[in-house]
C-alpha cells in the first residue's frame, strides 16, 4: 500500500476538521503529497524524512526548522502500514501546542489508509472474480488445474457443482437503466450468498450472469431448491429494490467446462423468452421453445417450416383459425380443453381444424404433421 494524492487529500481534510493547525502529508520519499497550505505541495521535507529512517516521533522547534530544507516548526509522525513506514504526517506550529494532536491525526490517517486498502481489495478480488466468471463462460484457453487455482486464490470452491443463470433488470416502468442497478442486483446475488460467482458481462449491459452453487444428486440437480432460493432474492429485491428480474436459468453440466455450456442454454432461455411473463425460467421447461429457437436464425429452415402457416394466414384475415391452432397447442391438443379455453362448442372447434388441414394439406391427427405445425408456431 502507497500513500498517494488521493489518500493524502482526505487525511488533510479529515484533520483539519479535527484540530486547527497546519496539516501536512508526506510520502515515503518524504514529498510533500498532501497539505493544507497549497505552496508547500510537491517539496520535499527533511524532517519526514527523518521519521521515516528512524521510524519515530521528529519534533521541530524553532531553532531546528533554521537548519532543514521545507520544514516549519512542528511535530511529524510516521504513518504505518502493516509494519511498514509509508509516510509521515505533519503539524506545524509550535510543538508545545502542536504534541497532544499527533497521534489523533496519526490515527486518523491510518484508518483512512486502512479502508482504501480494504476497498482496493474488494475492488482487485471483484475484477478478478468477473474475469474468472468469464473465462468459464466463454471456454478458457487455461486448464482445469489453472482455474482452480486462481479460484481457490479468490476463496471459491470450483469443485461445488454449478449452474449458469443469467439475471434481466427491469426497471419500474417509466425509469432508464442506471448502473446503480446492476450494482444493487449483484449486491444482492453476492450477499448472503457468498459462493455464488457474479459479473455483468453482457453487451447490453442489462443482464448479470450468476454461477450457482447447486445440490445435485445421481446427476440430477434439485430444481426445487433453486427455486426456493430464487423466491427469496425475488421477495428480497421487490423490498429493497425499485426494479424487478426475470431470470433464466440453464441446464447442469459436470466439471469446470461444463459451466459454459451451462451458460449457453441460460442465455438461450432467456432469448427464448422474451415473451413470457414468468420471473423464473428453468432451461428443462422451456427445453423445446429453447432448441427450436435456434431454428429462427436458419432462414430457409424457418421458412420451409412457416410455409403452412403463412398460407393460413392469408385465407384467414380474422387470424381466427391461427388463434385457435395457438390455443389447441396451448392446450396440449386437447380438445375438451381448447373449447373451453376459447368458448366454442366441440362441433366448432372440428370445423375450424378440419379447415386448417385444408388450407394448410397437414393433418392434424398425423404425428409427423401435427410437430410441423407446432414447430412452425414456435417459430412466429
Amino acid at each position: 500500500m502507497q500513500l498517494n494524492t488521493l489518500i493524502a487529500r482526505q487525511i488533510v481534510e479529515r484533520a483539519t476538521k479535527i484540530i486547527q493547525f497546519p496539516v501536512n502529508v508526506m510520502d515515503e520519499n518524504g514529498q510533500i503529497i498532501g497539505s493544507s497550505d497549497p505552496a508547500r505541495l510537491h517539496r520535499t521535507h527533511e524532517g519526514a524524512l527523518l521519521a521515516i529512517h528512524d521510524n519515530r516521533t521528529v519534533e521541530i522547534n524553532h531553532t531546528v526548522a533554521s537548519t532543514l530544507i521545507g520544514v516549519k516548526e512542528g511535530i511529524n509522525l510516521p504513518v504505518v502500514y502493516q509494519d511498514n513506514v509509508i509516510g509521515v504526517v505533519g503539524i506545524s506550529g509550535q510543538p508545545d501546542e502542536v504534541r497532544s494532536y499527533g497521534e489523533l491525526v496519526k490515527m486518523a490517517a491510518e484508518l483512512i489508509i486502512e479502508q482504501e486498502a480494504l476497498m482496493a481489495q474488494i475492488q482487485w478480488n471483484k475484477r478478478h472474480r468477473e474475469e474468472l466468471l468469464l473465462q468459464l463462460i466463454q471456454g478458457s484457453t487455461l486448464s482445469e488445474n489453472q482455474l482452480l487455482s486462481i479460484a481457490e486464490r479468490l476463496d471459491l470452491n470450483l469443485s461445488q457443482p454449478r449452474i449458469a443463470a443469467t439475471v434481466k433488470v427491469i426497471p419500474k416502468q417509466g425509469q432508464p437503466l442506471t448502473q446503480e442497478h446492476l450494482q444493487k442486483l449483484v449486491h444482492l446475488l453476492e450477499y448472503p450468498e457468498r459462493d455464488n460467482i457474479v459479473g455483468t458481462v453482457s453487451v447490453s449491459m442489462n443482464e448479470v450472469v450468476v454461477l450457482k452453487p447447486v445440490t445435485v444428486t445421481n446427476g440430477t440437480w434439485n430444481q426445487e431448491e433453486e427455486k426456493a432460493r430464487v423466491k427469496k432474492l425475488l421477495k428480497r429485491i421487490a423490498q429493497e429494490a425499485d426494479f424487478s428480474i426475470k431470470i433464466a436459468m440453464g441446464q447442469y453440466f459436470p466439471g469446470v467446462d461444463g459451466l459454459a455450456r451451462s451458460y449457453e442454454t441460460a442465455k438461450a432461455t432467456m432469448a427464448g423468452a422474451d415473451n413470457s411473463k414468468q420471473a423464473i425460467l428453468f432451461y428443462q421447461e422451456h427445453k423445446l421453445a429453447v432448441l427450436v429457437g435456434g431454428l429462427k436464425q436458419d432462414q430457409w429452415r424457418r421458412a420451409q417450416l412457416l410455409e403452412p402457416l403463412e398460407l393460413l394466414q392469408r385465407k384467414d384475415e380474422k387470424g381466427v383459425l391461427l388463434k385457435t391452432l395457438r390455443v389447441f397447442f396451448d392446450q396440449d391438443c386437447d380438445l375438451a380443453q381448447t373449447c373451453a379455453a376459447l368458448h366454442i362448442h366441440r362441433n366448432t372447434l372440428r370445423y375450424r381444424l378440419e379447415k386448417i388441414e385444408e388450407v394448410t394439406n397437414l393433418k392434424i391427427n398425423n404425428l409427423d404433421h401435427k410437430v410441423q405445425l407446432y414447430l412452425a408456431m414456435k417459430c412466429l
